[in-house]
């Protein structure tokens, strides 16, 4: 199996994306298990691989990664935390989307290395169960059609009801506008953090 093309890229170049043509054949055939464990180590001018811990959903894990390797492939490859999603590789449709210290990042160009000592979190930590007001939400909506972007939609919305426990539609739309949804269902995703506003609410009286 050969290491998709975005991957390779972001490896090596965390915030550019360069297309298939502009590779070197070399470069695409790189097999996935040498990127498991840092292919950027293999290639020219690539920084080495560095061993760092880092603090994911309350665990310390401890990596072998290059040092600009994207925190969204350190999860998915090497941690194996796959909730995360890859989408464009250029942090502009959010389907990566995890929580640094509590603010939602988009982890596809965002390297690892520079995450040391912050609290990274991610889909996982909502749980199985879908308990999570959030969860419970999306669910009454019925807002998943094909679910590729939902854990970075879910992501964006619990750090809104985090410092905006009541938010309005202008509101929504702003802490929702950097995640794309193929499908269209951003009405139901509007509705769904309105219905999780209420839920946490609801939760936070019983408690």
């Amino acid at each position: 199996m050969t290491v998709s093309i975005a991957k390779l890229e972001f490896v090596s170049h965390p915030c550019r994306f360069v297309g298939l043509k502009s590779l070197p054949r070399q470069r695409r055939t790189l097999n996935r298990a040498a990127f498991r464990i840092g292919v950027a180590s293999a290639l020219p001018g690539a920084t080495q691989v560095t061993t760092m811990k880092l603090d994911i959903n309350g665990r310390e894990q401890v990596v072998d990664v290059p040092d600009d390797m994207p925190l969204l492939w350190v999860l998915r490859d090497v941690v194996g935390l796959t909730g995360t999603k890859f989408g464009c590789g250029i942090a502009q449709c959010g389907a990566c989307t995890v929580h640094v210290d509590g603010a939602p990042i988009r982890s596809c160009v965002t390297p690892a290395s520079i995450l040391v000592g912050k609290k990274i979190t991610t889909i996982e930590s909502l749980g199985s169960d879908g308990s999570h007001p959030v969860q419970r939400a999306w669910i009454e909506h019925d807002v998943v059609q094909c679910g590729y972007c939902q854990s970075g939609q879910i992501m964006s919305a619990v750090a809104l009801l985090k410092v905006t426990p009541k938010p309005n539609d202008a509101e929504i739309d702003a802490a929702m506008t950097g995640n794309i949804c193929r499908c269209g269902t951003y009405q139901r995703i509007r509705s769904a953090v309105h219905r999780a506003a209420e839920l946490t609410g609801e939760h936070q009286h019983e408690a």
